[in-house]
């Protein structure tokens, strides 16, 4: 992974096949597609939590599997 990159993946995320999944801008913008995974910079998170605060997107949910 490239340095100021964030890697969102379904496949990380404690809350994969939950309801949380439902509101989550990842499954918003893959269109529910957990086999895919979005990359993001510095610059497009913030882009990204802009557009959240503003009510435009809904919420990244995402919170990565630990051990």
């Amino acid at each position: 992974m490239a340095e100021g990159t964030l890697t969102i993946s379904c496949d990380t995320c404690n809350h994969e096949g939950t309801s949380a999944c439902d509101d989550c801008v990842v499954s918003f913008v893959l269109g529910h597609d957990a086999s895919d995974a979005i990359i993001i910079d510095a610059a497009e998170a913030r882009a990204v939590r802009i557009f959240e605060q503003a009510g435009l997107l809904p919420a990244l949910r995402h919170e990565a599997r630990t051990g």
